[in-house]
């Protein structure tokens, strides 16, 4: 194959070793092929973890590219048929820890630059990259510090295209323009322990618990809208009792979690469970958990000018999707009104022997260089 300079970036990212929050130098890798194009570049440490804000450019509108250089755990390295950071070409497909998720698009989205750069150094607005290395694991010290530090700063962003392998079947089939939020609870049902033969002696928090737990079952907590389906609410996990098959246990605890639309706040689905599990008489402690909220970026100039973008290069016509888990769009979307995330197929990402087909790495970086010139190319000039 002829060579491609999208394909080998992406090579040397993998090589690196950077499982949250080890960045292990990639940043640093892009800050030496960002600065000569005219980026000013900050690192932004904290707490081990290392962030970049590289910006060219102090007009607006303002374009990011946003992303992540750390990767997941490898899992059992025996299990993969080549080393997770050799990368690996076979059978067409480029294999290693992070090839779908997210290095590639990160490679797609610097070449990108180059090359628009290259054809229009006279681009209109600003081009910015939001890059960290938190964003597979805790992410309390990566994204969402950087933009809280543009918030301060009064910097604002127009645009933001999120490199999340977003693709199903093929690249470009689909993007996200919003992810649901999720809203963790972990409630302990308190009950009195007993001998299992005097229950009338006991009070038995599991028989307590069911029904209530049968109606936050049933509850429709909201009917979505254009872009979400409807709220769900799932039980994780029940554990109660001490091991011995005569106790009555003293309490259950059950793990839950709601993954929200926009349709509701976390506010109401806290009240409303509260409201059922009063309404049943328990005696219960509720610890909740807030991961994220819900975001949405309703059809507009950017989703409409990365479909144009996909249809172009690939002949595919795009599908808005709110589908899937969080990722770093939700700390975004507070400070930009257009976030959309698209990226490669997603079918291999935190799996074994993670790949990426070849013959997409290109298309992505050409896609990513087309919205470019749909939004930030210079007007013609009437002559």
């Amino acid at each position: 194959m002829t060579f491609s300079r999208t394909l080998a970036l992406t090579e040397k990212l993998i090589a690196l070793s950077s499982i949250t929050p080890d960045d292990k130098g990639c940043q640093r890798h892009l800050i030496d092929l960002l600065s000569p194009l005219g980026f000013v570049c900050e690192t932004i440490e904290s707490n081990g973890v290392t962030n970049l804000w590289a910006r060219k450019g102090s007009a607006s509108p303002v374009f990011v590219f946003a992303g992540h250089t750390d990767v997941v755990p490898t899992g059992p390295v025996e299990q993969w048929q080549s080393q997770p950071f050799i990368p690996t070409r076979r059978d067409g497909k480029l294999y290693g820890r992070g090839a779908a998720d997210m290095k590639t698009s990160i490679a797609a989205m610097v070449v990108a630059c180059e090359e628009f750069i290259a054809q229009h150094p006279d681009h209109a607005g600003s081009i910015a990259f939001l890059i960290t290395s938190d964003e597979e694991g805790p992410a309390t010290d990566g994204t969402v510090v950087v933009c809280r530090l543009l918030e301060e700063r009064g910097e604002k962003i127009d645009y933001c295209l999120v490199g999340e392998p977003t693709s199903a079947a093929t690249l470009g089939d689909m993007i996200k323009n919003g992810r649901r939020g999720s809203l963790s609870g972990k409630l302990t049902i308190h009950g009195i322990q007993g001998h299992i033969a005097y229950p009338q002696l006991a009070r038995n928090p599991i028989h307590q618990s069911a029904p209530a737990l049968a109606e936050l079952a049933a509850e429709q907590w909201d009917a979505g809208n254009e872009y979400y389906l409807p709220t769900s609410w799932q039980m994780s996990n029940i554990h109660a009792g001490t091991g011995a098959n005569n106790v009555i246990p003293g309490a259950v605890t059950i793990d839950f979690n709601f993954r929200f639309s926009t349709a509701s706040t976390f506010e109401d689905l806290k009240a409303r469970v509260h409201a059922i599990l009063d309404r049943h008489g328990l005696e219960y402690d509720l610890a909740w958990t807030l991961s994220g909220l819900p975001f949405l970026t309703p059809r507009g100039t950017l989703s409409d000018a990365l479909s144009h973008a996909i249809l172009a290069e690939t002949g595919v016509r795009t599908e808005l999707s709110t589908t899937g888990g969080t990722s770093d769009g939700r700390f975004i979307a507070r400070i930009c009104p257009q976030v959309i995330e698209f990226g490669p197929p997603n079918a291999s990402i935190h799996k074994i022997d993670e790949h990426i087909d070849v013959r997409f790495i290109d298309p992505l970086k050409n896609i990513y260089r087309r919205t470019l010139d749909k939004l930030l190319a210079p007007a013609p000039h009437n002559t």
